[in-house]
């Protein structure tokens, strides 16, 4: 298991492990490679909604996206990642198209809910990602579909307005018409990506989703793992294969951990027993009662449940506040100025959460594959959060360059902790990974929710500097709270 940089890593054809196919590096500069606010002040108006209705639409949507992450992923583990992606994408296109004919602030609501269906297109593509990239880079691999998704938040900040603008300026449209068919842009981009995802892409390095046992069994067959008489008996259930295979029998110890090594097709050499246990562990069953009900009461999935609350719970509510909290201290700023300023928070996401993975991979890579090391760095992400909250609120800066800066310095920490958790959450019950996804998901929208609450009601929702310093100590109080958590089961195959 190599653990070394070099940057022909970005381009050339990676290095794979032999039984489940998963790369050994993240190709991101070829392509060619098998793994590679809409304007509130706008809507508001026309719409003739108050500041209350467009917290509470913003909390609907959060909702919405809660319950379809949970659902999604054991959908993903039951279906494959891909098609729970491209249905989330085509389902919640329906809503997307049907935005325009809102009329006020009933409509708006159950707009909003239904399209956070979308919002929930995240969990199959982190499930999707962790099917083509293996655990020495899998964190980074993660880190970056998941930051490249969140910096479009920051994007929709300059997009979206310029398209406005373009429809009133150039096009002659009324402002309570352009808003309504600016929607046709992002309407066209899920419709094209959800198809696209149908038509042109693979479930998984080994073929397709149902296959995934069958190429296990025959890949350990190929370099001399010989399991069971039949396909079916390959992997039943969580941890468990029905073997006659040679083993200690017929091979000596030294044997059994002999490297297989074929240069020709970028395998990378793993030890027998390193093949046994990915196939063992490492591939995904389909959900039972039992199994939903044994990963979703872990303390490891409540792990990461809890951190991620605080982390991307806590970069949902700042985002849907700032631009107002910049404003309030700074007025000179204007409302354009106010939400450019805001929009860096999320545009920080192109490299804040790749830096929480990419981290989170390099402790594991060179401390020994030790996932205290990579759930250590969690927590020191949620805390290091928690504290620079505590320090803008209590602080509530009047001067630009101060507040500025100790912002970027708080979504460092808060935004790279998203990229920490899901550069474990692949270790955490891998035969069950779509669950642990989806609730960990979940978990996000639901700390969306209880921090806007908190937000919303802090002060009637005007004192933004006590809402930051009450979100730093419950960062600080829950991270310390499941800090003792061992990062997998005990005695668990697979994930190590």
């Amino acid at each position: 298991m190599g653990s070394s940089f070099r940057f022909s890593d970005l381009y050339r054809a990676p290095d794979i492990n032999p039984i489940n196919r998963k790369a050994h590096s993240i190709p991101f500069l070829n392509p060619i490679n098998i793994v590679l606010g809409l304007l509130t002040t706008t809507i508001k108006a026309d719409l003739k909604l108050t500041t209350e209705q467009v917290a509470n639409s913003n909390i609907v949507s959060l909702c919405a996206t809660l319950l379809i992450r949970a659902v999604a992923g054991p959908l993903c583990d039951q279906f494959g990642p891909r098609i729970v992606f491209a249905g989330t994408l085509l389902v919640g296109a329906i809503p997307l198209g049907l935005a325009p004919l809102v009329q006020n602030a009933t409509g708006l609501y159950v707009s909003r809910f239904f399209i956070g269906i979308l919002g929930g297109s995240f969990v199959p593509c982190q499930v999707w990602t962790t099917a083509f990239f293996d655990k020495n880079v899998v964190g980074t691999a993660n880190a970056l579909t998941g930051g490249f998704g969140n910096a479009g938040g920051g994007i929709t900040y300059f997009i979206m307005p310029a398209v406005f603008d373009s429809l009133v300026h150039s096009m002659g449209y009324t402002a309570d018409k352009a808003w309504r068919v600016t929607f046709v842009v992002p309407l066209i981009m899920v419709l094209v990506i959800g198809i696209g995802l149908l038509l042109l892409c693979p479930d998984t390095p080994t073929g397709k989703w149902k296959d995934r046992f069958l190429r296990a069994e025959q890949n350990l067959h190929s370099h001399g793992v010989d399991f069971a008489d039949s396909a079916d008996n390959v992997v039943t259930v969580p941890g468990l294969i029905t073997d006659r295979a040679p083993s200690d029998r017929e091979k000596s110890p030294e044997q059994d951990e002999t490297s297989v090594k074929m240069p020709a097709d970028h395998e990378v050499a793993i030890s027998r027993s390193e093949m046994l246990e990915t196939a063992k562990g490492e591939i995904v069953v389909k959900p039972t009662g039992r199994e939903t009900w044994m990963v979703a009461t872990s303390a490891q999935t409540w792990f990461h449940i809890v951190t991620y609350v605080c982390s991307f719970g806590g970069e949902l509510a700042i985002n849907s506040v700032l631009s107002s909290y910049y404003l309030k201290n700074f007025p000179r700023l204007g409302q354009t100025g106010a939400a450019n300023w805001a929009a860096m928070f999320g545009f920080l996401n192109f490299a804040t959460r790749p830096l929480g993975g990419l981290v989170g991979d390099l402790l594991y890579n060179r401390g020994g594959r030790n996932l205290w090391l990579k759930k250590g760095w969690v927590t020191a992400c949620g805390l290091l959060a928690g504290a620079m909250l505590v320090v803008i609120g209590r602080l509530d800066p009047r001067d630009e360059a101060t507040m500025f800066g100790l912002v970027a310095l708080m979504a460092v920490f808060l935004e790279a902790g998203n990229g920490a958790n899901f550069a474990l959450v692949p270790h955490v019950h891998p035969f069950a990974n779509g669950i642990v996804s989806g609730l960990t998901g979940a978990g996000g929208n639901l700390g969306g929710v209880v921090f806007a609450v908190i937000f919303r009601f802090m002060d009637g929702g005007s004192n933004y500097a006590k809402a930051l310093w009450v979100m730093g100590v419950m960062h600080i109080g829950l991270n310390l709270a499941v800090c003792w958590i061992p990062p997998i089961p005990k005695g668990q195959v697979g994930g190590h």
